[in-house]
């Protein structure tokens, strides 16, 4: 039993650690980039003027903020197509390691890098090998054919990712340290918002799931995607422009998470269930086998299907309606667009701090329930 509480403990600690990295994330940005039509491309490959109350014009304002990026823009003019923010880096695998930094006309304005003796072109989230031109070529779909290089780069959501771990990190060591020296273990400052949540976690859905006897030894990953959710949530609402739960490839790894947990942890009765179900027909077992092995599967899809559709779903209208100040610009005057689009997207925004809490809640607690049903011991009758 130490032995396996230590696994997890580390288990936990490992994939945490390694989440920014398996969450680099533009092969998806890119694949939803590619799928737009050729004439409605977006900013990464043109500044064509844009009529800003345009549905091009919105559809690339929500676009940009959904999808990852190499170049971390906080906010761009459109009238001298400029974007404002601090540049990234770039890390390629191909023949050696390749590592410079990134810019706003590498990102923005399809500027050619040469860097080892290869050149490199960003196109539609992706980084091309390409020619000194930047040349592109094209299959009949009109999808690049150049030769894509192995990218590890430190993207947009990777920064995210980072910043909120730094938090976590130090609000969690101030907690630990107010149980250390308190004498009346009160927490104080930041770690006084903490518990509370803690407390939540532990006895709304940990014990209740897992139960007593359990529970403890799966509170550190509970805590963890709980606190790291909820704190990405809550960033992608600020000005920072984030949008690291909305990205698939990171509900991804969070699912994938729960799904190594359930099953590393698994008693025999677990897997009794699945392979060969107690107290039903033999041919109703060989029957439901498929299904219970399907079900191991779907349960994490559910989660990170709900988590990514639900955030992607809010940030899509947040952004939609802060573009109504655009779109409204001509008939109610920037004045009254504006102020449409504040009220209309504050209102939104506090629903949205709602959803932040309700979809840690959600993953939270179906991962303890996942859990749960496979430590728990069956009684049979």
């Amino acid at each position: 039993m130490v032995t396996i509480k230590k696994s997890l403990h580390l288990l936990t600690a490992v994939l945490f650690a390694l989440m920014p990295l398996v969450s680099n994330a533009t092969e998806p940005v890119a694949a939803v980039q590619d799928s737009l039509p050729v004439a409605a491309e977006s900013a990464h490959e043109t500044h064509e003027a844009v009529d800003p109350s345009s549905k091009e014009f919105v559809h690339e304002f929500t676009q940009h903020h959904l999808m990852d990026d190499h170049f971390y823009s906080f906010y761009a003019d459109a009238e001298q197509h400029r974007h404002y923010g601090f540049a990234l880096p770039i890390i390629l695998i191909d023949n050696g390691l390749k590592v410079f930094m990134s810019s706003e006309d590498f990102v923005y304005n399809g500027k050619v890098v040469e860097n080892g003796g290869q050149n490199y072109k960003y196109y539609h989230g992706k980084i091309y090998k390409t020619d000194a031109e930047g040349t592109i070529n094209y299959d009949e779909d009109h999808h690049p054919t150049n030769e894509k290089p192995l990218d590890f780069s430190i993207t947009k959501n990777v920064v995210g990712l980072l910043f909120a771990t730094v938090l976590l990190f130090l609000g969690f060591t101030a907690l630990a340290k107010t149980y250390k020296t308190s004498p009346n273990n009160l927490p104080k400052g930041i770690a006084r918002a903490l518990e509370p949540l803690v407390i939540y976690v532990r006895d709304e859905m940990a014990r209740p799931n897992i139960g007593d006897k359990k529970y403890k030894k799966f509170m550190p990953y509970l805590l963890s995607v709980f606190f790291l959710i909820f704190l990405l949530n809550i960033l992608g609402l600020t000005p920072l422009g984030l949008n690291v739960t909305g990205n698939i490839s990171v509900t991804v790894c969070l699912a994938m998470f729960t799904f190594l947990y359930t099953n590393i942890s698994a008693n025999k009765d677990y897997w009794k269930h699945i392979f060969w179900m107690p107290g039903v027909p033999a041919p109703m077992k060989i029957v439901l086998a498929p299904i219970e092995v399907l079900g191991m599967f779907t349960k994490p899809f559910s989660l990170l299907i709900r988590l990514f559709a639900n955030i992607t779903a809010g940030h899509s209208v947040v952004m939609g309606l802060i573009a109504v100040a655009f779109v409204m610009k001509e008939t109610l005057g920037a004045a009254g667009a504006t102020g449409v689009s504040f009220l209309l997207s504050t209102f939104l925004v506090f629903l949205e701090i709602l959803v932040a809490f309700l979809q840690a809640f959600i993953f939270t607690m179906l991962s303890s329930l996942f859990i749960g049903s496979a430590v728990q011991e069956h009684d049979h009758h």
